[in-house]
């Protein structure tokens, strides 16, 4: 259940040209069919998957198969623009980093949501208590799971999602 978003052209050129060195500097090949990939991925909101992607790409192009768009996302992911995720469903969802750079999430179990949180109170809790145990935090990441506040709202996304 992906959603277009309006994003920036310009913001999407700037992911497309740092993807574009990336690709340069491994050696490889620009291709039209990865830089299909690319521009419609930075254009999708949310946390997407290979398959949701895929639907989105062969709208634009029907001959862009699976297999190109699953190693386009390893390699977005190798040049650091875009994050794996995996929220316990067995599924790997693709995000590309978002106007906060850093951010948290909560993950509805019932209906499989996920929502971005940033918190600075938590962030400096997190740096008080390494602190207080002589660590240094490099990186981090906080889930939480449980369900959604409105139980009519979820059961419908669920049902959404179900495709009934």
């Amino acid at each position: 259940m992906t959603i277009r978003k309006e994003v920036a052209p310009e913001a999407v050129k700037e992911k497309e040209r740092a993807f574009q060195k990336f690709i340069q500097t491994r050696g490889l090949k620009t291709t039209k069919q990865r830089n299909t990939i690319v521009s419609v991925f930075f254009g999708l909101k949310g946390h997407v998957s290979v398959e949701e992607l895929l639907r989105e790409v062969k709208a634009v192009n029907p001959r862009i198969g699976y297999a190109t768009v699953y190693r386009t996302l390893h390699l977005l992911v190798e040049s650091s623009l875009v994050e794996e995720r995996r929220f316990g469903d067995g599924l790997a969802r693709y995000e590309g980093h978002s106007e906060v750079e850093h951010h948290d999430h909560m993950i509805c179990q019932n209906c499989g949501q996920i929502s971005e949180f940033y918190n600075p109170q938590l962030e400096a809790l997190q740096e008080k208590l390494a602190a207080e145990h002589d660590f240094t935090i490099h990186r981090h990441r906080l889930e939480l799971y449980g369900t959604c506040a409105d139980p009519e709202s979820c059961n419908n996304r669920k049902r959404e999602q179900e495709g009934i």
